[in-house]
């Protein structure tokens, strides 16, 4: 039997609840936006991203149990590449997280990009409404990937990791100036590997001529997640970075647009798209069809 989510059962943990509420908002269910408008949180959302190959899965993994291991409940939303053919994610975060498969402590959910540009997915602001409602200690957000088009990661959190490894010298030279804009702390994963100080101290240098907001200099921590070794040192960085109280300026415009996106599909809502295949398919039997006369009738 399904069940319907609540601000209740939701607010309660109930894990059925807080799945059925992220599918309402992920395939825009008409009651998603009436739950949307009774739900509150505060929670802070730290956003994981870098290039593919860096770790980022190994390292969520190990935050959160370091987290679980303090009693401390993580939510976990993975966002993975879409399959060309169904929108739907390819990868499964379950089999790339295996450590966290049975805690009760972590919540993941898998969704899929859907060909959004900014690496995340079109619902992500709601699908991290519901979380923070849930009442989490934590909720981390691990994007597809890293480029100059990843903006959106650091409007929605309130933490933006940059992971990287000490091979990563030339993508962070290409994408040195978004990456510079977007990461609060930086994680050289994999730091048992040849190169790793050398390479830290050049995101070091880096870091110094781009003091963050608030006076924040960003840090560069220095990590090995598949065995947990740095996770105590980024854990505590991600806290130092959140009671600094930093406004988060890009915030404003990610909000902004997706304001715009509802009050546009609200306004849409009474034209249907197979109305529109059908009056579209008799307008142009006349043979006089023009489609900027058709689309002002709407």
């Amino acid at each position: 039997m399904s069940i319907i989510p609540t601000p209740e059962n939701i607010a309660n943990g109930n894990e059925r609840a807080i799945a059925r509420a992220i599918s309402w908002v992920e395939n825009q269910h008409p009651s998603a936006l009436e739950l949307l408008e009774q739900l509150q949180g505060r929670t802070p959302v730290v956003g994981i991203t870098g290039p593919p190959g860096a770790g980022k899965s190994s390292l969520v993994n190990a935050l959160a149990l370091h987290w679980s291991a303090q009693n401390l409940k993580t939510a976990i939303v993975a966002v993975d590449p879409s399959s060309p053919f169904n929108l739907g994610s390819l990868l499964g975060d379950r089999l790339r997280m295996p450590g966290l498969f049975l805690d009760p402590k972590v919540y993941i959910r898998s969704v899929s990009a859907r060909g959004s540009l900014g690496g995340l997915c079109a619902s992500i602001i709601e699908i991290c409404d519901v979380l923070k409602h849930a009442q989490f200690d934590h909720i981390i957000v691990e994007t597809v990937g890293v480029g100059q088009s990843e903006i959106e990661i650091a409007g929605i959190a309130d933490t933006t990791i940059v992971v990287t490894v000490p091979e990563s010298g030339d993508e962070v030279q290409t994408l040195k100036s978004g990456i510079m804009e977007i990461a609060d702390i930086f994680v050289v994963n994999k730091s048992d590997r040849e190169g790793a100080d050398a390479f830290a101290n050049y995101l070091k240098k880096l870091a110094h001529y781009r003091m963050g907001d608030g006076n924040w200099e960003i840090p560069v921590m220095k990590t090995v997640a598949m065995e947990g070794v740095g996770i105590q040192a980024l854990s505590e960085a991600i806290q130092a970075h959140q009671n600094q109280g930093i406004s988060n300026h890009r915030k404003t415009q990610l909000l902004a647009d997706k304001v715009y996106r509802i009050v546009q599909r609200n306004r849409m809502q009474d034209v249907s798209l197979d109305t529109l295949r059908t009056e579209i398919q008799n307008a142009t039997k006349t043979g006089d069809f023009n489609l900027y006369k058709f689309a002002k009738k709407f």
